[in-house]
């Protein structure tokens, strides 16, 4: 399985009423899990495979939704996580939000934090856009290329 195809499983995997998911091609074998005690998905590969990104939980926004409930403009797209962790709006519990909806932002410009690993790995906007809406909420733990923003390039 390429890399694509393991994305569109995950996604189809999230939104399903499924909890655990096997399957095994050859050498390669990916498990997904969602709920139960850990809330995370098990991966396992021979490193000669492309690698498998963990499975998204079951609190993971679902786009089509949001997409259904309000006028998307065309040019808008989706900023992903580019890693397994904990995201956060903010620098500190005290600071103010790095973004917030309506706010125009400039490419380079911090969006987040997402702290993977006792390391806080500051995300930022690779393009000039205004945020349309923030999908994730303050402290909730996201997943390889979950979706945390709705934003418009300008």
């Amino acid at each position: 399985m390429n890399l694509k195809e393991i994305k569109d499983l995950i996604k189809l995997f999230n939104t399903s009423e499924l909890s655990k998911l096997k399957l095994q091609e050859g050498e390669f074998a990916l498990t997904l899990e969602k709920g139960g005690e850990s809330g995370h998905a098990a991966t396992q590969a021979p490193a000669a495979a492309a690698p498998a990104p963990a499975a998204a939980s079951s609190a993971a926004p679902q786009p089509a939704a949001v997409e259904s409930e309000k006028k998307i403009p065309d040019n808008a797209v989706y900023i992903t996580s580019p890693m397994v962790g904990t995201f956060y709006r903010s620098p500190s519990p005290d600071s103010p939000p790095f973004v917030n909806v309506g706010d125009t932002v400039k490419k380079g410009q911090p969006l987040c934090i997402i702290e993977a690993m006792k390391i806080m790995n500051e995300i930022e906007a690779e393009f000039d856009c205004k945020i349309l809406d923030i999908l994730v909420e303050d402290g909730q733990p996201v997943e390889y290329d979950m979706p945390l923003f709705l934003v418009e390039k300008v």
